[in-house]
């Protein structure tokens, strides 16, 4: 594993709501369980995140403990995704209301649905969209 490959730093995050409506004006998303993801290609050389948890979810104490474990997957599944042969994207991660998962179901989670917006943005480019 390459130093540093774990950090979660300043640069990988969507911090402006300009940044999260771009992403979820191109309308690519999946989602699976308490999870969707919008992508959108960025042209740099990493993926950034943007996290959003509504009211819904819980209260403020539960909505911090559903980020900090997205957050912390996202971290752990970089290089992954990195691999998954597509541009790297901003993603905007929409939490729902659920009891919290394991870390290896938000990986797995956050993965397979990354790999399907990838795979949906391949497809919207080749056909020209």
């Amino acid at each position: 594993m390459a130093t540093g490959a774990l950090k979660f730093r300043p640069k990988q995050r969507l911090a402006h709501a300009r940044q999260f409506e771009a992403v979820y004006g191109a309308r690519v998303s999946r989602s699976s369980g308490p999870l969707v993801v919008h992508g959108l290609p960025n042209g740099l050389a990493f993926f950034r995140l943007g996290l959003s948890v509504g009211k819904r979810a819980g209260n403020a104490v539960t909505r911090n403990g559903h980020k900090r474990r997205v957050r912390e997957a996202f971290r752990h599944v970089q290089e992954e995704l990195a691999e998954l042969g597509g541009a790297e994207m901003d993603l905007v991660v929409v939490v729902r209301a659920h009891e919290p998962l394991s870390a290896a179901e938000y990986r797995r989670m956050l993965v397979e649905l990354v790999g399907k917006v990838v795979g949906d943005w391949g497809k919207k480019i080749a056909n020209g969209t």
